[in-house]
């Protein structure tokens, strides 16, 4: 009997501690839509999706802020770097502001913050963004799976890729 109205208390002490939505009482988290509606560009490869905007915070300044995503793959990205390089009239590389992503691991559906400031020279025709990552492909596929008997693969591969004139008002824009 006792064990009973026991039980009963804690199960009554438990539901009154939730609230309403079964929270238990913190704040719900605000569910994140992708595209996130506060970037104007967006550029994806195998395992990352990038959302940014570009400042010119002053005449001498760039600055590049966005989010990088893994939507889909199972495996995890690792330590994203950025390069945002300033290009002049002949190709050739004038300035140049180096960043990685906040977060060094980026999980299945993870998304993480970067920014990048940019010291003008002020002959730039355009921006570029150079962004690579690592990661480890097991030899798994979705339907079979690895071999059996084989050692899993240690190695992780760097994966580079490079988003030409990423301030533009024209290319790369969400859609």
């Amino acid at each position: 009997m006792r064990f009973g109205i026991g039980l009963a208390m804690l199960l009554g002490l438990g539901l009154a501690a939730c609230t309403s939505e079964g929270t238990l009482g913190r704040p719900a988290a605000e569910p994140t839509s992708y595209p996130p509606d506060a970037f104007a560009h967006r550029v994806a490869s195998s395992h990352v999706v990038l959302y940014w905007n570009c400042a010119r915070p002053d005449a001498g300044s760039v600055r590049l802020e966005g989010v990088a995503q893994n939507p889909w793959s199972p495996q995890e990205v690792r330590f994203l770097e950025f390069d945002l390089v300033g290009v002049d009239a002949r190709d050739r590389t004038v300035s140049q502001a180096k960043g990685e992503a906040r977060d060094f691991l980026l999980g299945t559906s993870q998304t993480t913050p970067f920014h990048l400031d940019l010291r003008r020279e002020g002959t730039e025709v355009r921006f570029d963004l150079y962004y690579r990552y690592r990661f480890q492909d097991n030899g798994r596929s979705f339907i079979a799976g690895r071999l059996v008997g084989t050692p899993p693969l240690l190695a992780q591969t760097q994966q580079q890729f490079l988003v030409r004139d990423v301030c533009s008002e024209t290319q790369h824009r969400v859609r």
